[in-house]
């Protein structure tokens, strides 16, 4: 049975997997040593594992595996799971377990593991050795390869195939068959009914369409093809940094746009609205969304196509969004009477400029300062890996650095994974930089990602040390209860290095814009040792300093 598993994870071109030890996954875990397709990854705990997984799947656009042992420690693989199920993102989790016939009779190291995943998978397996045999087998292929044909449709995601097994455990034999065996190709849609567009284009002909896209990898023919339906007046596009795609007719800072206009004035609400990609970071845009009056909402992309973010989706359409836009671009728009698009792209324009005179009145850093700064020196060619919390929305209040990609765990937007994630990255693309930017918080919760061995030289990570209430003081409610501080804030007072000092890792803390100037270029530099920079700001003053650059632009 385990023979057969390694050639159907082969047939469908899967060839990395994160295995971390245990004892009734051994027979895979020898499986997988010996096979010479087959690269394993060992990660110790299971959570740190789960994640660096996604960020190789994340990094590579392609399945890559998970396997652990029985019992718990498939749970410790939960919070990457539900992260790459809603980013659609493959993985094949395999968790071994002991036949069904043990479960829940006292014997060690068990729990119920069929289905354990269920609401945050594609799809599920059940395989028992005690059930296995000459029989069965083709069954159980076939089975199989459903499983795995799911991540060679349109919406990717997490799948599981639990398997029971027999001891002894450790035990080889000579393999003498290729057990793979694919399924045919499905078939995936290009394009739309003929009446079906002739009434889009009729749409997008005469009312103001306004096109959100969510977090998305780098995507070139989406980007060629945005750029023509952009060019019509009626048209305004709004990216995020994790969005990937860039040019000047696009906004691409959501919040600071929104801040410079009257969000009662009906002149900027959308007539149509047309949602691209995954997770939207800014929550102004779906505040003002939600009450906009917008006519339609069309979605589009095969994933959760019931996913009524905005609470007035009309219809999803299964195609991807360079597929979409590639056929909307086919038909002839005409010249539209809006200049919708000029309207917008003024107070983008203007809340640009401003920005660019704001200066802090605070001698301490801020963390707006350290954005600031960030923005400036970063280089390009690079992946930015963004932690969760503020540090993802500071981000969104820059310009994305051309030639940068961005990255995010906006699935579930959790700050449990963000060092693993960006470690996963590095590790299968070592030509790449890789920088992360974290809170304290997200750092120290993530430490076990340090753990891992050989620590790619390539990763870096930058630690904003503000004593973990950043969120708490810029989000309205949080920052005026009386209980933020002692159950809100996640408070800590000890130096984030200090955890990476005790894995051999060299770092840098400093406090001041000055230090910031000097040692961040020296930091990011590929020849420099250190890895981690750990930046201290002034918890007290960041909110203020937030409040004070909002109000800058909107005067």
């Amino acid at each position: 049975m385990v023979q057969l598993i390694v050639d159907q994870l082969l047939a469908y071109g899967i060839r990395k997997v994160v295995v971390s030890p245990g004892s009734r996954n051994a027979p895979f875990s020898i499986a997988f040593d010996e096979h010479p397709e087959i690269e394993t990854f060992v990660v110790h705990d299971e959570r740190s594992a789960g994640f660096i997984a996604l960020g190789m799947a994340q990094e590579l656009g392609e399945t890559v595996a998970l396997c652990c042992t029985s019992g718990s420690a498939c749970l410790n693989y939960y919070p990457s799971i539900s992260e790459a199920f809603y980013r659609s993102i493959p993985l094949f989790v395999l968790t071994a377990d002991r036949p069904a016939i043990w479960i829940n009779h006292g014997d060690g190291q068990t729990i119920v593991q069929r289905d354990v995943f269920k609401n945050h998978i594609l799809g599920s397996l059940e395989l028992d050795e005690d059930l296995f045999n000459q029989t069965s087998f083709e069954t159980h292929q076939r089975e199989l390869a459903s499983l795995l044909q799911i991540n060679k449709s349109n919406w990717k995601g997490p799948i599981h195939l639990n398997v029971g097994l027999n001891e002894p455990l450790y035990q080889t034999v000579e393999k003498t068959t290729d057990f793979g065996f694919r399924l045919p190709a499905p078939s995936l849609p290009t394009h739309l009914e003929k009446a079906v567009m002739d009434e889009l284009i009729s749409e997008f002909n005469e009312c103001k369409v306004l096109v959100l896209c969510g977090q998305m990898d780098p995507n070139p023919r989406l980007q060629e093809e945005l750029m023509k339906f952009a060019s019509f007046s009626n048209v305004v596009v709004l990216v995020e940094n994790t969005s990937n795609i860039q040019h000047d007719r696009f906004i691409h800072c959501i919040d600071r746009t929104l801040n410079g206009f009257d969000q009662t004035d009906a002149s900027f609400e959308p007539e149509i609205l047309v949602t691209i990609g995954g997770a939207v970071v800014s929550k102004r845009i779906k505040s003002y969304l939600r009450t906009a009056g917008v006519q339609k909402h069309y979605k589009i992309g095969a994933e959760f196509p019931e996913m009524d973010t905005y609470r007035c989706l009309t219809k999803s359409f299964s195609l991807s969004a360079d597929q979409f836009f590639a056929h909307v671009n086919e038909y002839e728009l005409q010249a539209n009477k809006y200049n919708f698009n000029g309207k917008w792209k003024a107070v983008d324009i203007l809340s640009k400029d401003r920005a660019l005179d704001f200066v802090s009145e605070f001698s301490k850093l801020t963390d707006l300062q350290v954005f600031q700064t960030v923005q400036d020196l970063i280089p390009e060619d690079m992946v930015l890996h963004l932690a969760n919390s503020s540090v993802v929305r500071y981000a969104q209040l820059f310009d994305p650095v051309k030639g940068v990609r961005y990255e995010s765990n906006r699935g579930t937007s959790g700050i449990d994974g963000s060092t693993s994630t960006a470690l996963g990255a590095a590790i299968v693309n070592p030509s790449k930089q890789h920088v992360l930017i974290s809170g304290d918080i997200s750092f120290i919760y993530d430490s076990n990602a340090f753990w891992y061995e050989p620590f790619p030289r390539n990763f870096k990570i930058i630690v904003i040390q503000n004593y973990g209430g950043g969120i708490f003081n810029i989000i309205a409610g949080p920052a005026e209860s009386k209980q933020r501080k002692r159950y809100f804030e996640a408070k800590q007072v000890k130096s984030p290095a200090s955890i990476a000092q005790a894995f051999g890792f060299q770092t840098k803390t400093i406090s001041s814009l000055d230090e910031l100037t000097e040692y961040l270029p020296l930091f990011l530099d590929p020849s420099c040792e250190m890895q981690v920079l750990e930046v201290q700001t002034d918890d007290v003053n960041n909110a203020i300093d937030l409040d004070r650059y909002f109000e800058f632009l909107r005067n």
